[in-house]
């Protein structure tokens, strides 16, 4: 559709020019004895505008040439100025710099020698007209139509560069998201697994049933985040070449998260109220699966209440526990969940804010306006 478009608005273009022909004919034979004998010079010499679009340059040659041939064939310097220019716009608008600027320079040469040779006869018998005035006005109707060619032309490779550098900054932002969720995804995973295997070394000697079940966990953790992980990464990959085709987690597996976290040694209290728009529920799940995941590696055994609620045009997400109140904070080596929660909420133009709390404990709190 878009080539068939363009396609479309070429002809459409080539049409508009050849109705400027037209009508620079109907100008140049308008009051003139003999009809007949004058259009067809006419027509030859604006020849070159309805087809400048299919072959510039040899649009401008034949513009060149029948300037030079203005007094054989009859016609006024004022249309063949304005057939020139409009050749030259075209040049400009198509070709390079260099490329133009030497059509330009020759083009100033061959008409303006053009112009007082055959001016310099007139002038000689009748008086008039003054041979620089019109070779002037000739070559600045050419500069004009040039330099409005360059400005198009560099318009349009600038619009073509910002296409370029938009389409690369999706690329790298979407590369950045990706990121982002793998780093959400292993370390939610490898959180989960360490308390899990810690838990399988103390138990499997005295209590093998217990130990046996902490290892299947750990197979189902681990299979679980691969399969996720191959789906994300398999987005930068080929179209159509993705692994898995599992949706992304939402708002609905908040449950199945809270659980695995219970498992984990933190027992989590759910509360969801209000519709969230689906496109944020991945952003919702993942700043909720962090915040769990921090409860899990630095603060279990601990309870931790987990709030979402849609109210007022505003989503507000609270994840509180009653662990140790200390956490990494993004200025500490060793982790990135802070900054990473932080730059979701800051990609809606929301607030967040995480800390101690005074009664003790951790909280992690985020909102943002909904349309």
């Amino acid at each position: 559709m878009n080539l068939l478009a363009r396609r479309l608005s070429h002809g459409l273009l080539i049409l508009a020019d050849t109705g400027v022909a037209a009508l620079l004919v109907l100008l140049s034979t308008a009051g003139r004895q003999g009809l007949p004998m004058i259009v067809v010079p006419a027509l030859v010499c604006v020849l070159p505008v309805a087809v400048r679009r299919i072959w510039p340059l040899s649009a401008y040659g034949g513009a060149l040439v029948a300037t030079v041939l203005t007094p054989v064939l009859e016609t006024n310097s004022l249309t063949m100025s304005v057939v020139v220019a409009l050749t030259i716009y075209t040049v400009s608008a198509s070709r390079p710099v260099r490329q133009s600027a030497t059509a330009l320079a020759a083009g100033l040469l061959v008409v303006c020698g053009a112009n007082l040779a055959w001016l310099t006869g007139i002038r000689q018998v009748n008086g008039w007209p003054d041979p620089l005035f019109v070779v002037g006005t000739a070559g600045l109707v050419m500069a004009a139509g040039w330099s409005l060619g360059t400005v198009a032309r560099t318009r349009r490779e600038f619009a073509a560069r910002e296409d370029t550098r938009r389409a690369e900054q999706a690329l790298i932002d979407e590369r950045l998201r990706i990121a982002r969720e793998l780093h959400d995804v292993v370390a939610h995973t490898m959180s989960a697994i360490t308390v899990k295997a810690g838990v399988a070394a103390k138990v499997l000697d005295k209590h093998p049933e217990e130990g046996r079940k902490a290892l299947r966990d750990i197979e189902e953790l681990g299979r679980g985040s691969l399969v996720e992980m191959r789906r994300m990464l398999g987005t930068l990959r080929a179209p159509g070449t993705t692994p898995e085709n599992a949706p992304l987690p939402g708002i609905a597996d908040l449950p199945s998260l809270a659980a695995r976290a219970a498992e984990a040694g933190v027992r989590v209290e759910l509360s969801v109220s209000g519709d969230v728009p689906e496109p944020m529920g991945l952003s919702v799940y993942r700043i909720v699966q962090e915040a769990i995941t921090n409860v899990v590696r630095h603060a279990a055994p601990a309870r931790c209440r987990v709030g979402v609620s849609v109210a007022d045009g505003t989503l507000s997400i609270s994840v509180v526990d009653d662990g140790p109140g200390r956490r990494v904070l993004p200025d500490e080596t060793g982790g990135h969940g802070l900054t990473g929660m932080r730059e979701r909420v800051m990609l809606y133009g929301g607030a967040f804010e995480a800390g101690p709390r005074p009664e003790g404990g951790f909280g992690v709190f985020a909102s943002w306006e909904i349309s």
